[in-house]
Formats: C-alpha cells, sequence, structure tokens
C-alpha cells in the first residue's frame, strides 16, 4: 500500500483517487472549493458518472479529503496533479491551478509529483526547473496523461488501453508503474516530452476521425448515399476500425476542444501552421450550425417557431454542458426568434431563452420540430404516435442517427438525420 496525494477533486482526480484506493492504496485528495469537500466528506458526490458512488462507499476507509495542503502530503509517496487546464482567450492551455499547487509545495516535500492534468508539451522541464530553483530537488516528476471518457470513467480507469508513463528518472518511471499493480494493460514508457504529445495527439486523432465523417455525412446528403452504411463498410477495414465513424452534430466536451486548441496553439507557438487540425476544427463549429439550416427547410423562418432541443449534455450518461453543442444550438435559434424547449435527463443548465422540461413529451408537446442532440437511450423511442400527436408539426430532425428513419415517416414524421437519403419520390 501507497499514499497518495490528488490534487483536484473535480472529474479526472476524483475517479483517479477512488480507483487507486479500489486497489488498495490510500488517498488523500485535495481540493480548494470548501462545498465540493464538504459534499464528499458526507458521502455525496458532486459529479454524474457510473459506478463512482459504489467505489467511493467501498473505499470510505482508505480516503480522506481536505482543503489543507501538509494534511493531503503528509506522509504521501505520490502527489498526482489532476487541476482544470482551461483554454485561455489565445487557445493556449491556463496553467495557473497547476502552478499554483507547485507553489503551494512546502520546503522539504519529497514525493513524486505525477502530472494527471492535459498540459502543453515542455511544461514538465519548466516544472522541473522551477521545483529546482526552490530547492525541491527531492520532487521526482512523472507524466502520467488520463485517458477517461467521461460516461465510462471507472471502467477506464480500471482497463485501459494502456498506461503511458515519462519519466526524467527510470525510478520514478518505475515506482508509478509499481502503483498502477493490479490493472493488466500495456504500459507505454517514454520520456516526459513524448508522454504530453500522446495525450494531445490521441485526442487530436479522435477529432479528426469526427470531423472526417461528418464531412463524408455532408457529402452523402449531396449525392444520395447513406452515411451510416459508408461507415459500416470502412469500420470493417482491419487498418481501420469502427470507432469514433459516427456522423452528427460533432464533438464538445471538456477534454477534445479543449485538447485540440492547445495542440494548435502549441503548433503555432512552434513556429507550424497545423492545417489539418485547424480544418477539424473548422468543420466540427460548422457542423453544429448546419442543424439551424435543416429546421429552416422544413420550418420555414423560425421566429415565432417552437422548437424543442432533446439531450443538452455534450454526450451520454453525464451531466456535462462544457463545450455542448446543445448551447450553440440554443443561441442561434434563440438569436432567430425562436421559443427554445429542452429536454436533458440529467443536465439541468440554466440557458437564456430556453425553458427545461422534465420529460420528453412535455418538451415537444406543441413543438413545430424536435432536434435530437443527444443519444440518451431515453429517445430510442420517440418516433411514437402520442409524440406525434403531441407536436404541432411532427418534424424530427435527428442529430445523432438514433432512429429508424423508415419507421419514423411511416408513423406520419417528417424525418431527416444527418448523412442519411431522403426517400425517393415515385412519379406516378
Amino acid at each position: 500500500m501507497s499514499r497518495i496525494a490528488v490534487f483536484g477533486a473535480g472529474y479526472v482526480g476524483l475517479v483517479s483517487g477512488a480507483c487507486f484506493a479500489d486497489l488498495g492504496h490510500e488517498v488523500r485528495i485535495r481540493d480548494v472549493v470548501p462545498e465540493r469537500i464538504d459534499a464528499l466528506r458526507r458521502g455525496e458526490v458532486p459529479i454524474h458518472e457510473p459506478s463512482l458512488d459504489d467505489v467511493l462507499a467501498r473505499t470510505s476507509e482508505l480516503m480522506l479529503f481536505t482543503l489543507d495542503v501538509s494534511e493531503a502530503l503528509d506522509g504521501a509517496e505520490f502527489m498526482f496533479v489532476a487541476v482544470g487546464t482551461p483554454p485561455t482567450v489565445s487557445g493556449d492551455a491556463d496553467l495557473s491551478s497547476v502552478w499554483t499547487v507547485i507553489d503551494e509545495l512546502p520546503p522539504g516535500t519529497r514525493a513524486t509529483l505525477v502530472m494527471k492534468s492535459t498540459v502543453p508539451v515542455g511544461t514538465g522541464e519548466h516544472i522541473r526547473a522551477a521545483l529546482g530553483a526552490r530547492g525541491l530537488d527531492g520532487v521526482g516528476y512523472v507524466s502520467n496523461p488520463e485517458f477517461l471518457a467521461e460516461g465510462t470513467g471507472v471502467h477506464d480507469f480500471m482497463n485501459p488501453d494502456r498506461i503511458v508513463i515519462g519519466a526524467f528518472d527510470e525510478a520514478d518511471g518505475d515506482a508509478l508503474e509499481a502503483l498502477h499493480q493490479g490493472i493488466d494493460a500495456p504500459v507505454v514508457r517514454c520520456d516526459v516530452a513524448s508522454a504530453e504529445m500522446i495525450k494531445l495527439a490521441a485526442n487530436a486523432l479522435l477529432v479528426t476521425r469526427i470531423s472526417f465523417i461528418n464531412e463524408i455525412a455532408n457529402v452523402c446528403e449531396l449525392v444520395g448515399a447513406d452515411v451510416e452504411e459508408v461507415a459500416r463498410g470502412v469500420g470493417l477495414d482491419h487498418r481501420l476500425g469502427p470507432h469514433f465513424l459516427r456522423a452528427g452534430l460533432g464533438w464538445g466536451g471538456s477534454c477534445f476542444p479543449k485538447d485540440s486548441l492547445s495542440l494548435k496553439q502549441l503548433a503555432a507557438n512552434s513556429g507550424y501552421h497545423f492545417q489539418l487540425l485547424n480544418a477539424v476544427i473548422e468543420v466540427n463549429e460548422l457542423q453544429k450550425r448546419r442543424i439551424i439550416q435543416k429546421l429552416q427547410r422544413h420550418t420555414g423562418k423560425l421566429r415565432g417557431k417552437t422548437i424543442a432541443l432533446l439531450g443538452l449534455a455534450f454526450k451520454p450518461n453525464t451531466g456535462d454542458m462544457r463545450e455542448a453543442p446543445s448551447l450553440v444550438l440554443a443561441a442561434r435559434l434563440v438569436a432567430e426568434g425562436a421559443e427554445v424547449r429542452a429536454w436533458d435527463p440529467i443536465a439541468r443548465p440554466e440557458i437564456a431563452g430556453v425553458e427545461v422540461y422534465e420529460t420528453p413529451l412535455e418538451a415537444v408537446t406543441g413543438a413545430d420540430a424536435a432536434v435530437i442532440v443527444t443519444e440518451w437511450p431515453e429517445l430510442a423511442a420517440l418516433a411514437s404516435a402520442e409524440v406525434r400527436d403531441a407536436m404541432r408539426t411532427p418534424v424530427l430532425i435527428d442529430g445523432r442517427n438514433v432512429l429508424d428513419p423508415e419507421a419514423a415517416r411511416e408513423l406520419g414524421f417528417v424525418y431527416e438525420g444527418v448523412g442519411r437519403p431522403e426517400p425517393v419520390k415515385v412519379e406516378h
């Protein structure tokens, strides 16, 4: 058993800390938000993440939540930095929270600092220099990027595709690898800069696949092909695989937008114009707005029309609204003069001009059109006679291609998906 200090009780810090405790380690999580620490001490989980509450409950004797740096570090062999690094106005990663953690380390600290936060390449070198300047030469440094997807975070931690460890000193890397004992996964040992780049490159490749299939979907709409069939045929190629080839409204969340901008800016700051990544980001921004055009084709001008947005979180099984496509859609619809209704089973954001309802049926009642924004399982049965009769005009824009187009049209809906062909009109 090792003692671990985790700085940051957000998504990454809380999931990582709980899972390390589940592996048998003693974990102390420190955060600067008193309300969050108080809630955790009461046994309340401040984020929605499947099975996380169960892990926290069974590891309660191994976990401590604190606002105090010294209490967190007392006897710690490892100190994980899991604080936010949001984008600044320029697109660079804001490392102020990371540097706050470094600045708060007391004299004489001797532990291995493990960077979980997503940081620009070169951050490890800067931190090592800063630690040395303060006389904290006894603090080791390891880059250990996280690959946790919201909604499957606990599973992803315990069953990862790989564990990436980039260390300046081999002994520090060995110690961190041993800390993961009990997890069966390939371990990638490399230098710190390469570990930092692996995280950014992985997310950049994932968003490239999403934007690529969305571009294919847009072309499919023009030529009469079905992007679902295209993606299935492409994904069966063993060189490519089916992952992240789902056409839709584009990507959002806390990681993809931030990390793609960070890598783009890192390249620019280094004197390189990352043309492909620039295009990937542009495609994603335009994809969200194409839904407005689809609505206008079926309803005409949107002023005075009632539009229901079904799903608000950026993905299912989370209440996270960061960079959610629904925010762009809602803002554009309100700007067009539409009355906007919304539903989500978890997220309850306050969005100007948007009224959130408790059920999908309530949200679509009297609506001129409904848009599936998030592929919540509850929406799989949306195309029903009850929903059709509740709407003023039964127009369904399926932004995630979750419904059967033929079945929806047979029920009397005007249906349009993303990259799916319109039915062929036969002249008699």
